[in-house]
């Protein structure tokens, strides 16, 4: 069973139109299992990042689901410009910051299409201000979506990759995690979290 991808090898990967050594990687998880397309789950699929994810995946034959907040009323609109792209994706409304929400949320995925091979954690969203202004709604805010939904999307993923013996799992941080940035407390130290989950 492979081992989660480091943050930073992830991170190079998709911001700079994923490496060869992304490539290879994927290229040897393909051969393993040429029997069934292999489902990714893409957490905030929908934004810059997320969607270059999605993008890249699917060109590489992967079926793709990304998720969506509650808060995301242009998900329809979203799905619809794919296609029109050529991208058949599916998309679940999750809260990702909510552990119940997560576990529903697979489970309708899981009846609906049947598999889960790939999760990629990548919804984050930012409040920016410094220590001085930030409120602890803005401290709860970032540190649910950015680090909690890291440990809820991957609780429900984990058994059943063990389970078949093949899985991955890549963690979506940043550089900032490491070396933080002025007006990001709260964004700095979910990411350096997600360094140490995984």
């Amino acid at each position: 069973f492979d081992p989660i991808l480091t943050p930073q090898r992830c991170f190079a990967a998709f911001a700079y139109g994923l490496s060869e050594d992304f490539h290879h990687h994927f290229s040897m998880d393909r051969e393993a299992d040429m029997d069934a397309q292999k489902v990714a789950v893409v957490t905030g699929g929908m934004g810059g990042l997320g969607q270059a994810i999605c993008h890249k995946l699917a060109e590489r034959g992967y079926r793709i689901v990304t998720t969506y907040s509650p808060g995301n009323d242009h998900a329809t609109a979203w799905l619809a410009e794919q296609k029109a792209q050529g991208f058949d994706f599916s998309a679940y409304m999750i809260d990702v910051a909510s552990f119940a929400s997560c576990e529903a949320g697979v489970k309708k995925i899981i009846s609906d299409i049947g598999r889960i091979d790939i999760l990629i954690n990548n919804a984050g969203i930012t409040r920016d201000t410094t220590l001085k202004k930030m409120t602890l709604e803005d401290w709860h805010a970032v540190t649910t979506t950015n680090l909690d939904s890291v440990f809820n999307m991957t609780k429900q993923v984990l058994d059943g990759m063990l389970e078949c013996q093949w899985g991955r799992i890549i963690n979506i941080s940043s550089v900032n995690g490491q070396k933080g940035a002025f007006g990001q407390t709260n964004y700095a130290a979910p990411k350096s979290g997600v360094h140490g989950f995984t």
